[in-house]
């Protein structure tokens, strides 16, 4: 009986994507909290969560160039975009600058982000370990 590797491997390795892109979206925050006007972002988890697992189909970390490498084997503008779930996080107490960014906050959304990352990772690799023992049958 062949085995679909998607189906065993489940929602995971789309939301290690996810997870990645959050990172990138946390640490642009952090790195910007002192600079004026600058609007804090963060990427709605669990909409594109849902959307990947509802089209079923890959999400595609969004490219800001054209020069942007593409993953192999995909088709540009292939797959799900995370760039349609990035918002604009509402402040709890904006500086008068115009500076959206929570430092304590972010780090603490960052932390959040990489446990969970981690989390799925483990997850993921317990799934190959039971293929590779099911594979060798030790």
């Amino acid at each position: 009986m062949p085995l679909n590797l998607n189906a065993y491997l489940g929602i995971e390795p789309d939301a290690l994507k996810v997870y990645a892109q959050r990172a990138e979206v946390l640490a642009a925050n952090m790195a910007n909290a002192d600079t004026p006007g600058y609007l804090a972002r963060d990427i709605d988890f669990r909409a594109a969560l849902a959307a990947a697992s509802s089209q079923g189909g890959p999400l595609q970390p969004a490219s800001t160039s054209p020069g942007d490498l593409t993953a192999a084997g995909s088709e540009a503008g292939g797959g799900l975009s995370t760039q349609q779930f990035l918002k604009y996080r509402v402040p709890l107490a904006p500086s008068l600058d115009g500076n959206t960014v929570d430092s304590q906050l972010e780090e603490s959304k960052f932390a959040q982000n990489t446990v969970r990352f981690h989390a799925a990772l483990t997850f993921l690799e317990d799934r190959f370990s039971e293929l590779t023992t099911a594979i060798t049958g030790q």
